[in-house]
Protein backbone atom coordinates (compact mmCIF):
# COMPACT_ATOMS: atom_id res chain seq x y z
CA UNK A 1 0.00 0.00 0.00
CA UNK A 2 1.26 3.32 -0.96
CA UNK A 3 0.78 6.11 1.24
CA UNK A 4 -0.59 9.53 -0.78
CA UNK A 5 1.97 12.04 1.13
CA UNK A 6 1.07 14.88 -1.92
CA UNK A 7 0.94 17.83 0.79
CA UNK A 8 4.27 16.84 2.35
CA UNK A 9 5.82 16.26 -1.28
CA UNK A 10 4.71 20.26 -2.02
CA UNK A 11 5.25 21.63 1.12
CA UNK A 12 8.82 20.46 1.00
CA UNK A 13 9.49 21.36 -1.86
CA UNK A 14 8.68 25.03 -1.35
CA UNK A 15 10.20 25.09 2.56
CA UNK A 16 13.08 23.51 0.85
CA UNK A 17 13.77 26.41 -1.23
CA UNK A 18 13.14 28.86 1.47
CA UNK A 19 15.60 27.17 3.83
CA UNK A 20 18.43 27.07 0.98
CA UNK A 21 18.19 30.76 0.53
CA UNK A 22 17.97 31.16 4.05
CA UNK A 23 21.25 29.66 4.61
CA UNK A 24 22.80 31.11 1.53
CA UNK A 25 22.27 34.18 3.15
CA UNK A 26 23.48 32.97 6.85
CA UNK A 27 26.73 32.16 4.66
CA UNK A 28 27.34 35.06 2.78
CA UNK A 29 26.72 37.72 5.59
CA UNK A 30 28.47 36.12 8.58
CA UNK A 31 31.79 37.50 7.96
CA UNK A 32 30.28 40.98 8.93
CA UNK A 33 27.26 39.73 10.78
CA UNK A 34 26.29 36.68 12.99
CA UNK A 35 26.39 33.76 10.91
CA UNK A 36 28.87 32.01 8.19
CA UNK A 37 30.07 28.74 7.60
CA UNK A 38 28.88 26.36 10.28
CA UNK A 39 25.47 27.92 11.12
CA UNK A 40 24.61 28.35 6.85
CA UNK A 41 26.41 24.84 6.08
CA UNK A 42 23.81 23.54 8.91
CA UNK A 43 21.33 25.13 7.48
CA UNK A 44 21.90 23.85 3.97
CA UNK A 45 22.16 20.56 5.67
CA UNK A 46 18.55 20.44 7.39
CA UNK A 47 17.38 21.04 3.85
CA UNK A 48 19.00 18.40 2.61
CA UNK A 49 17.72 16.37 5.50
CA UNK A 50 14.24 17.37 4.63
CA UNK A 51 14.34 16.01 1.17
CA UNK A 52 15.49 12.56 2.60
CA UNK A 53 12.86 12.36 5.22
CA UNK A 54 10.38 13.49 2.62
CA UNK A 55 11.60 10.98 -0.76
CA UNK A 56 13.80 7.91 -0.06
CA UNK A 57 17.53 8.23 -0.26
CA UNK A 58 17.60 6.61 -3.92
CA UNK A 59 15.12 9.27 -5.75
CA UNK A 60 17.19 11.93 -3.83
CA UNK A 61 20.41 10.77 -4.58
CA UNK A 62 19.27 10.78 -8.48
CA UNK A 63 18.12 14.51 -8.30
CA UNK A 64 21.47 14.78 -6.36
CA UNK A 65 24.11 12.53 -7.19
CA UNK A 66 27.05 13.84 -4.57
CA UNK A 67 29.08 11.88 -2.64
CA UNK A 68 29.04 13.82 0.44
CA UNK A 69 31.89 12.79 2.29
CA UNK A 70 34.00 13.81 -0.86
CA UNK A 71 32.35 17.03 -0.13
CA UNK A 72 32.76 17.16 3.44
CA UNK A 73 37.11 16.73 1.90
CA UNK A 74 36.51 19.54 -0.51
CA UNK A 75 35.83 21.46 2.47
CA UNK A 76 38.48 20.83 4.80
CA UNK A 77 40.91 21.15 1.64
CA UNK A 78 39.50 24.63 0.93
CA UNK A 79 39.16 25.70 4.50
CA UNK A 80 42.72 24.69 5.14
CA UNK A 81 44.26 25.98 1.61
CA UNK A 82 42.44 29.20 2.02
CA UNK A 83 44.24 29.41 5.58
CA UNK A 84 47.94 28.05 4.37
CA UNK A 85 48.31 30.57 1.26
CA UNK A 86 49.35 33.57 3.06
CA UNK A 87 52.47 31.75 4.38
CA UNK A 88 53.26 31.75 0.97
CA UNK A 89 53.81 35.52 1.11
CA UNK A 90 55.07 35.52 3.85
CA UNK A 91 52.46 36.21 6.24
CA UNK A 92 51.21 34.56 9.26
CA UNK A 93 48.51 31.17 9.04
CA UNK A 94 44.64 32.35 8.83
CA UNK A 95 45.84 35.99 7.97
CA UNK A 96 43.14 37.09 5.54
CA UNK A 97 43.79 39.43 2.63
CA UNK A 98 41.15 41.47 1.02
CA UNK A 99 40.54 43.16 -1.89
CA UNK A 100 37.82 45.12 -4.34
CA UNK A 101 36.86 43.77 -7.48
CA UNK A 102 34.51 45.34 -9.79
CA UNK A 103 32.29 42.90 -11.09
CA UNK A 104 30.23 43.23 -14.56
CA UNK A 105 26.79 42.65 -13.08
CA UNK A 106 27.57 43.79 -9.16
CA UNK A 107 29.69 46.72 -9.32
CA UNK A 108 32.55 47.32 -7.31
CA UNK A 109 32.93 44.65 -4.73
CA UNK A 110 34.79 43.78 -1.96
CA UNK A 111 35.76 40.29 -1.88
CA UNK A 112 37.93 38.35 0.99
CA UNK A 113 39.92 34.91 1.44
CA UNK A 114 37.38 34.73 4.27
CA UNK A 115 34.69 33.95 2.10
CA UNK A 116 37.30 31.00 0.76
CA UNK A 117 37.34 29.65 4.11
CA UNK A 118 33.85 30.27 5.22
CA UNK A 119 32.91 27.91 2.10
CA UNK A 120 35.33 25.11 3.18
CA UNK A 121 33.99 25.31 6.15
CA UNK A 122 30.16 25.27 5.45
CA UNK A 123 30.76 22.04 2.85
CA UNK A 124 32.65 20.72 5.71
CA UNK A 125 29.53 20.58 7.79
CA UNK A 126 27.36 20.11 5.11
CA UNK A 127 29.05 16.86 4.52
CA UNK A 128 29.93 15.18 7.87
CA UNK A 129 26.29 15.82 8.92
CA UNK A 130 24.55 14.29 5.52
CA UNK A 131 27.01 11.57 6.11
CA UNK A 132 26.36 11.12 9.69
CA UNK A 133 22.78 10.82 9.26
CA UNK A 134 22.78 8.57 5.88
CA UNK A 135 25.25 6.68 7.84
CA UNK A 136 22.84 6.24 11.02
CA UNK A 137 20.01 5.53 8.04
CA UNK A 138 21.51 2.32 6.98
CA UNK A 139 22.11 1.18 10.20
CA UNK A 140 18.27 1.24 11.09
CA UNK A 141 16.99 -0.21 7.80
Amino acid sequence: MKINDVILRTVTKIVVFIILTFGVELFISGHNDPGGGFSGGLVLASALLLLYMTYDIETVHKGIPFDFKKIAGLGVFLAVASSAVPMLFSNQFLNQAKGEFVLPVFGATELSMVLLFEAGVALTVVGVVVTILLTISEDVS
